[in-house]
């Protein structure tokens, strides 16, 4: 378990400016210069050359320029005129001639001789197991290095396999005119989340800078670092980097990227185009004085994403920025010693021993291991928001576990029930369920995703594997074919995307990647529309099945299908591999849809919705359908309100047993199980949910130590 700092207060570095090239400057650069994409690199030198007329420290590009420039200039344009014109006239020595003088005249030499007249510019070196062209540290290549002392003992933790370990380098002539190479190979946890970051990484021998230390380096800093083992912290000038003992540095995020209230591209461009016209320019260059500038993209789709403990999708850029930002504030977070943690351990293994043995009432016990874990957990947060200390909260929580598993065993042999029920309560508390996983962790540029609030749509043909078993490959296709037609053309009439198809399951979602407010609305319609059209088309199957000869009562032949809807925020975007990718959706809301449809097969109806989404899609048009119960799904421990839209008709049809039904329900949650029973009973023969809530009622008047306020269910 990590702890995450909640105090978003953490001010940020005033000497940091963070320049971004998001999809407005995309769009400027379009409309007002006629840049398509990538950027010509001339537009990278004016935003250099502007920040060396600011008087900044440094320009950080956490961009790797690997391949030469696809522009042409004006002078390239007329040799290649004049080459054409001479081959057009035969004279093949002068095309030659003027093709040869096409060498040095790239639109990257007025980024090179930027950097060279800046000096302090910062260009990305990228390390791979994976990727990467160069295994060795080019011998001419003279950048500013680390030179180490002290750090024998711990060398091996920088660097990232004994494998091979390729690098990715500018193309030369900007390695050439670079101040120095900064590394961008990130340090993510085991669980895939970004915590802690490397000073510098070890490379054929060399110690390379990330982006953050290169960018001290080229504005002035001392090349010399000391590692102390003793206090495990780095000596650096006058800094203070504190490690873990894999040579890792603890970050404290400030918070989004936002906070470093970035420029974007577009204003720096219009600026300079501004200073040079003699008008008032957008940004001042003094502004950017004595700043360390970093420069990344930050349109969809063109930056590298992360997770870090504040947030699931993050630039990369900031892992970066972050360093930086603690190295200049010394505000790192630091792990606290091991003995400190041993005394943390003794400490709650002794109370919970004693409230475990000596405690008579179970009230006592309960209640002092609430307090110690809430005081536990409230010092923890403490420590690191206004110490800048980290206590791992695993070992001690392990120590309650492991300290009350041991005295509730010791006491169910000598003491009897009264312990077993302290027992059996206690690891109820210490056994929550986590529902949040990682997304993607991509590395390459093409992939992505953003958050964004959804509709979720999952279905399901019922008793499918029957039907498949019964079928020879050609019907199989030609019957989901026909029926995976009908229903996907519903979904994208109504502005859905199609997700994925897991054989007859179709999953879908809306408002994304196009924007639309009535997103619910639309989901809700086209999943009751599916539902329609499916009952039109019931003869239409029973004549497929009939012309194959499939006569056999199990197969139920007019395709009933279930489908379950969710609202909610989710991960969409481009996640696989380099090559492979897919457009998709993560997260819990996600799960709880898919859960939402297999829920239909317990109360017997064919679409379910959560409240979130009945609510939205009631917003824009008007929908029909009943409040069908208070649910935890399988997967969670809080209960949602669930819904079983319907058609006006089909309402108004069942209105009376309707409000019968929500009588009763409505008892049912009040803890009257008896009362609900009798009415349930009237309508069970005339309504599956009805039936289903007769079994709930018995159960629940058999147990009613077991009702929470709402039922959990127990099959997916």
């Amino acid at each position: 378990m990590h702890v995450v700092s909640r105090d978003s207060s953490a001010r940020q570095s005033d000497d940091i400016i963070v320049i971004l090239l998001d999809q407005d400057s995309i769009d400027w650069a379009n409309r007002e210069r006629g840049w398509g994409w990538p950027w010509p690199r001339k537009a990278y030198a004016d935003i250099v050359d502007y920040m060396n007329l600011g008087g900044a420290k440094s320009v950080a590009f956490d961009v790797l320029f690997s391949e030469p420039s696809i522009y042409r200039n004006a002078e390239q344009n007329a040799i290649i005129d004049s080459a054409a014109e001479a081959l057009e006239a035969q004279d093949y020595a002068a095309a030659m001639t003027a093709l040869r003088n096409l060498s040095g005249r790239s639109d990257d030499d007025s980024f090179v001789l930027a950097g060279k007249n800046f000096s302090r510019v910062v260009q990305t070196v990228f390390f791979s197991t994976q990727t990467g062209s160069a295994e060795t540290w080019p011998p001419d290549l003279q950048k500013p290095l680390f030179n180490l002392q002290g750090f024998d003992s711990i060398i091996g933790n920088y660097s990232l396999t004994d494998a091979r370990l390729g690098a990715q380098f500018p193309i030369p002539e900007l390695v050439v005119a670079a101040g120095a190479l900064g590394n961008v190979t990130n340090a993510e946890d085991s669980d895939g989340i970004n915590r802690r970051a490397r000073l510098f990484l070890n490379f054929d021998g060399r110690a390379v800078p990330g982006l953050s230390a290169a960018s001290l380096l080229v504005s002035g800093a001392g090349g010399d670092i000391r590692y102390n083992p003793k206090s495990r912290q780095i000596e650096w000038d006058d800094y203070i980097i504190p490690v873990d003992d894999q040579g890792k540095s603890l970050l404290r995020f400030k918070g989004k990227l936002d906070r470093y209230a970035p420029y974007k591209a577009s204003a720096v461009l219009q600026s300079i185009e501004a200073l040079a016209e003699g008008r008032e320019p957008l940004l001042s260059p003094e502004d950017f004085e004595d700043r360390y500038v970093f420069f990344g993209f930050y349109a969809p789709g063109l930056f590298d994403i992360c997770s870090n403990p504040l947030e699931s999708v993050y630039p990369s850029m900031g892992i970066h920025i972050t360093m930086l930002d603690n190295i200049l504030s010394g505000d790192f977070i630091r792990e606290a010693p091991f003995a400190a943690d041993l005394a943390v351990l003794f400490a709650v293994i002794l109370i919970i021993t004693a409230l475990a043995i000596f405690s008579d009432r179970l009230y006592f016990s309960v209640s002092g291991v609430l307090i110690l874990v809430a005081a536990l957990i409230a010092g923890t947060f403490i420590a690191y928001d206004s110490f800048g200390v980290w206590f791992p909260l695993v070992l001690p929580l392990a120590g309650i576990f492991a300290s009350f598993l041991t005295c509730a065993i010791y006491n169910y042999a000598t003491e009897g029930s009264q312990k077993r029920f302290i027992k059996s309560a206690f690891s109820r508390y210490l056994s929550p369920v986590y529902i949040e996983q990682l997304i993607s962790n991509p590395n390459q540029l093409k992939l992505g995703g953003e958050r964004r609030k959804i509709t979720m749509f999952f279905s399901d043909v019922q008793g499918f594997t029957t039907i498949s078993e019964k079928l020879d490959p050609d019907q199989l296709k030609e019957l989901l074919n026909e029926y995976l037609t009908l229903l996907t053309d519903i979904i994208q009439a109504s502005g859905g995307t199609i997700d994925k198809y897991e054989g007859d399951a179709i999953i879908a979602f809306w408002n994304a990647p196009l924007d639309m407010e009535d997103h619910a609305s639309r989901a809700l319609g086209a999943a009751l529309e599916c539902q329609a059209r499916l009952a039109e088309k019931a003869e239409h199957f029973e004549g497929m099945f009939k012309s194959w000869n499939i006569v056999s009562d199990e197969i139920n032949k007019r395709l009933l299908t279930r489908a379950g809807l969710n609202t909610d925020y989710a991960v969409v975007g481009n996640f696989g591999s380099k090559d492979h990718f897919n457009y998709t959706m993560l997260g819990d809301a996600v799960n709880l849809a898919a859960r939402l449809e297999g829920l239909n097969k317990q109360f017997g109806t064919f679409i379910m919705c959560s409240e979130q989404t009945f609510s939205e899609a009631g917003k824009g048009k008007t929908f029909y359908g009943r409040k069908l119960a208070r649910v935890a799904v399988v997967g969670k421990s809080e209960p949602v309100t669930v819904w079983e839209p319907m058609t006006e008709g089909a309402y108004r049809e069942k209105e009376s047993l309707i409000r019968q039904f929500d009588q009763a329900r409505d008892i049912f949650y009040g803890g009257d199980f008896a009362g609900a029973l009798e009415l349930f009973e009237a309508l069970k023969d005339m309504d599956a949910p009805a039936g289903y809530y007769t079994n709930q009622c018995r159960y629940y008047i058999k147990n009613p130590s077991q009702w929470r306020g709402y039922w959990k269910a127990l099959s997916k």
